[in-house]
């Protein structure tokens, strides 16, 4: 199978061959198994490492006192969990395995031995921290004005760009292995409130989800429900 860090790192530069051997090396450092619902990385660490997801998904969230939970990402196969972790003397977040998980660990001199001499590799780090700014951007933008469905419908036009770009959608059909409490948590609303509006949206016939598998059964309709423009995904 296409290494999913190094077909993503495509869609921000062109690769050389010397650029994808060294990418794929990096993928294959260190490998970690983890179990769903363990942390990665726990908060209030002091990390000298980046994971990359290779298989998976996962979470970056904070934990409140009483328990209550914000997930402030969506971490999929081909993301680095934190490019620029290295720059943090101390995690303020946590990141964990939402489902099982396979990562690779990445350390600082791994990456600076990665970019010295290839400024593609530079460029599309550059990049991916752009793209992954211009997410958060979103996600923001989505908690503090978007209504319930407009939401989710987002969060869906999301994932399905970005589980087909890393090669894990078959057409209009992708993986949705989180749970409606996990939703909640990322979209800012109660368990009950999601499974709401995720039946709004399959009775509108936007959407199907049955046996953890999300099918969008309109795309464009989906798209203007949630008020989605794909331009802050795209490469510059």
């Amino acid at each position: 199978m296409e290494n999913p860090f190094v077909r993503k790192m495509e869609r921000h530069v062109r690769l050389a061959s010397e650029d994808r051997a060294i990418l794929d090396g990096l993928a294959r450092q260190h490998i970690r198994h983890i179990a769903g619902r363990q942390d990665i990385e726990g908060p209030h660490t002091e990390p000298y490492h980046t994971h990359l997801i290779l298989d998976g998904w996962a979470c970056r969230y904070k934990q409140f006192p009483d328990g209550r939970r914000a997930i402030v990402a969506l971490l999929l196969p081909g993301d680095l969990c934190d490019p620029f972790v290295f720059r943090r003397a101390r995690m303020d977040h946590a990141i964990g395995a939402l489902t099982p998980v396979t990562v690779a660990r990445i350390t600082p001199d791994q990456i600076g031995d990665a970019i010295r001499g290839r400024p593609a590799i530079e460029e599309g780090l550059w990049r991916e921290m752009l793209t992954t700014t211009a997410i958060h951007r979103e996600w923001i933008a989505s908690v503090g004005r978007r209504s319930a469905i407009e939401r989710l419908a987002h969060l869906f036009c999301e994932l399905h760009l970005r589980l087909t770009w890393a090669g894990l959608a078959d057409g209009t059909s992708l993986p949705m292995p989180v749970t409606q409490p996990d939703l909640a948590d990322a979209l800012g609303q109660t368990s009950v409130h999601i499974n709401r509006t995720l039946k709004e949206l399959r009775t509108s016939g936007l959407v199907a989800l049955r046996s953890r598998r999300l099918t969008i059964r309109d795309l464009d309709g989906l798209r203007e429900r949630g008020l989605f423009d794909p331009a802050y995904l795209l490469p510059a």
